[in-house]
């Protein structure tokens, strides 16, 4: 007799993903007006989207079944205790520091989301970050944002 295998961390990703995208799609199909394809309606596009994300949690979870996998670890607490904090962080101080300090010290809070990282290369990889992001989003693209904010004016 054949045992099976089963992968439980993709089982579980991919349970996650049809229940997302099921309850998605209903509450697109259900509350909004979904239109035609040659004239969408808005809830047209979010509906194809939680239909993708279902026919991606499916696969998942067909190929959990045909793959033994590892079991699940233990969580990651320092990596959510940093890289969680880091986006509300600058989103909380993008106005008020501007975009350079708040992009700058966003990337240090998720730097040590890794317990290997050094406090140097932190802060060499931040500084790395925000003359790349500011290269490009302000020079490059010309996005209209404060680069230093208010709250750094005297």
């Amino acid at each position: 007799m054949k045992t099976i295998s089963f992968d439980s961390t993709n089982a579980a990703c991919g349970a996650i993903f049809v229940a997302l995208g099921a309850f998605f799609a209903y509450q697109s199909f259900f509350t909004l007006d979904l239109g035609t394809a040659f004239r969408m309606g808005p809830g047209y596009f979010p509906l194809v989207l939680a239909v993708v994300l279902t026919l991606f949690g499916a696969v998942i979870l067909i190929q959990a079944t045909r793959v033994e996998g590892e079991p699940i670890g233990p969580i990651a607490w320092r990596g959510m205790l940093f890289i969680l904090p880091a986006p509300i962080f600058f989103g909380l101080t993008v106005r008020g520091l501007g975009f350079v300090v708040a992009l700058f010290f966003t990337a240090l809070i998720a730097c040590f989301a890794s317990q290997k990282m050094k406090p140097r290369t932190a802060i060499l990889l931040s500084i790395g970050i925000t003359i790349f992001s500011v290269a490009v989003f302000s020079y490059g693209l010309g996005l209209p944002f404060q680069r230093f904010g208010p709250w750094l004016r005297f």
